[in-house]
């Protein structure tokens, strides 16, 4: 990088900006020009003036930030114009509508990945890898221990707990994130069964999005709070809020999973008092995160969030210019409650969001 020009991102009170195209990626606080890179809240905040992300994930963004809010929806790879800058917004394999944001400025490239994964996913676009001289990567997993199968063969065992549930007479209660592994689910499941499943209030809308994005997934019926049934046999999905709250008392003798990266750890799962656990993530695992790094071509690497520092150090020892980037971004991957869940899985299941 020439040391004569400003760092292109910077971390400044309010967020990641980019003062030649005076815009901000994923602020924590309200600003004039806020790029997305997708809609879950700890990257997606309201108040900004105008938001910018791709057209996939516009819907996503107007259920949580308002219909009214000014959103402007971009093609993938669209080139758009910010001063002396050109930003374009890349599949990042996440959530619907999740990107990776390419700024470029005399022929420097900067990358911020957003939350990414590598693995096949049938509710998202694919990641693509995108060459630059920096990459600011997220380190959600960044330990050796995360390592991930493949999203079928975490259904196939979701199938086998609901199955066995079944056979017992009970209700099985699986707990994930309402934006993004809810749906993943879903879809993955359609191999093993077209059973409806149950949904908490707070998870129905969002399916109802990603169905008219053209997102297959089994049939799916909201809990009605007046219903009075017996849910033995059935899977019902539900936010991690929802758990221990008296919304739970209508599944006697559930049987209880939770579906999250953090249950490759098996005391996860002991903590929290689940049943079972499924290690089933929307965030890159360790190989992937270093896969990523050789595919992009950058030697200059800035993580964030999560297990930066072991990252840092073991990215360093590779022989890349890598440091930690400080941010306020919280992990949505996990098992406790994140800025996005505390909103959605309130006790009143039947809100939209």
């Amino acid at each position: 990088m020439n040391p004569n020009k400003s760092v292109l991102i910077e971390p400044l009170s309010n967020g990641l900006y980019c003062s030649d195209g005076q815009f901000h990626i994923d602020p924590w606080e309200p600003v004039e020009l806020a790029l997305i890179t997708h809609a879950h809240s700890d990257h997606a905040r309201p108040g900004s003036s105008r938001y910018i992300a791709s057209k996939d994930c516009v819907s996503l963004l107007r259920k949580r930030l308002g219909e009214d809010t000014n959103i402007r929806g971009v093609d993938y790879g669209e080139p758009i114009s910010f001063g002396n800058t050109v930003v374009s917004f890349h599949p990042a394999g996440h959530v619907l509508g999740s990107c990776q944001i390419r700024v470029e400025r005399d022929g420097e490239v900067w990358v911020f990945t957003g939350d990414y994964k590598r693995d096949d996913d049938p509710t998202c676009r694919p990641f693509e890898v995108v060459q630059c001289d920096t990459l600011i990567t997220e380190a959600t997993f960044a330990l050796p221990v995360y390592r991930w199968q493949s999203g079928d063969a975490i259904a196939k065992e979701i199938a086998q707990w609901w199955a066995e549930a079944a056979s017992q007479n009970r209700p099985a209660v699986l707990f994930c994130y309402a934006l993004g592994k809810a749906q993943r689910v879903l879809a993955e499941l359609q191999q093993f069964t077209q059973q409806c499943v149950y949904l908490h209030g707070a998870v129905a809308p969002i399916v109802d999005i990603y169905r008219e994005a053209g997102i297959s997934m089994l049939p799916t019926k909201k809990i009605d709070l007046e219903e009075k049934r017996n849910y033995n046999g059935e899977l019902i999905i539900a936010p991690p809020g929802a758990g221990g709250s008296t919304w739970m008392r209508r599944f006697k003798g559930a049987s209880t999973g939770f579906c999250s990266g953090w249950m490759r750890v098996r005391g996860n799962r002991r903590r929290r008092g689940y049943d079972r656990g499924f290690v089933l993530s929307d965030h890159a695992d360790w190989p992937s995160l270093l896969r990523t790094v050789k595919e992009c071509g950058a030697k200059n690497i800035l993580t964030t969030h999560g297990q930066s520092e072991t990252l840092v150090r073991y990215l360093s020892e590779l022989g890349y210019n890598a440091a930690e980037l400080s941010t306020r971004f919280v992990d949505d991957d996990s098992s406790d409650a994140s800025t996005d869940s505390s909103a959605i899985d309130s006790a009143a299941e039947n809100v939209a969001d």
